[in-house]
């Protein structure tokens, strides 16, 4: 897995589209570490921190996870630390937990071709809680790197929680630009409010999850100009 350095505290791996990985993010504070998501599978995060072992990097602390989608969630049980979500992510991945748990995994298999691809070596689907869980904005400092958690109304889900390194200057979006699943519709309301949270941060560099690097503007400009349903 590449890892790629965008400052010089911030790390991630970029997204796959064959098997719909989405960007890994990396921040280093100089106390400890944070992640940005946990993965789609064991797989999945045991090959993001093998690139960081290679790298000199130490394991995060913490991670901090965007949304609930099993694409940047289903990884949490093998993460190292803890991780956190806002109490609406929380809450979806409880009802994930209780549905596999009570029907068995028929209705995730179900969801898209892209799942039953990733798991058809017959890796068990294992759905974990967040042992944080907070509500609105949180501050975290690991050391010389202030960040930001910022829940906020999305188009893609409305439990997007936005991760901001400020002095870093790197936004990492997740999937909050996109439309919801899966007729992946974006909402002109929802994006214009997602738009006014970005334009009050001072990024530099926006990472959304399935996408190359962007900048600030042309996030805005997207989330500002889009025709209704695209």
């Amino acid at each position: 897995m590449e890892l790629i350095q965008a400052t010089d505290k911030v790390w991630y791996s970029p997204f796959e589209k064959e098997r719909d990985r989405p960007i890994l993010g990396y921040i280093k504070g100089d106390n400890w570490s944070l992640a940005v998501d946990a993965g789609h599978s064991k797989a999945h995060t045991e090959q993001f921190y093998s690139a960081l072992e290679a790298a000199g990097l130490p394991l995060p602390k913490l991670t901090v996870l965007t949304h609930s989608h099993w694409d940047h969630t289903f990884g949490m049980h093998a993460t190292s630390g803890l991780c956190i979500a806002n109490q609406l992510t929380a809450a979806y991945l409880r009802g994930y937990k209780e549905r596999t748990e009570r029907e068995g995994t028929g209705w995730f298999f179900g969801l898209d071709e892209c799942i039953r691809n990733k798991y058809a070596d017959c890796q068990p689907v294992i759905v974990t809680l967040p042992d944080i869980v907070f509500s609105g904005e949180m501050s975290l400092d690991p050391g010389s790197c202030p960040i930001r958690l910022l829940q906020t109304e999305a188009p893609h889900s409305d439990d997007s929680t936005l991760v901001y390194a400020e002095n870093e200057k790197v936004l990492f979006l997740g999937d909050s630009c996109s439309g919801r699943f899966p007729t992946w519709v974006r909402d002109r309301v929802l994006c214009s409010r997602l738009a006014e949270t970005v334009s009050r941060l001072d990024a530099k560099l926006c990472l959304d999850s399935h996408w190359t690097p962007q900048t600030k503007q042309e996030i805005l400009d997207d989330l500002r100009s889009f025709k209704e349903g695209t």
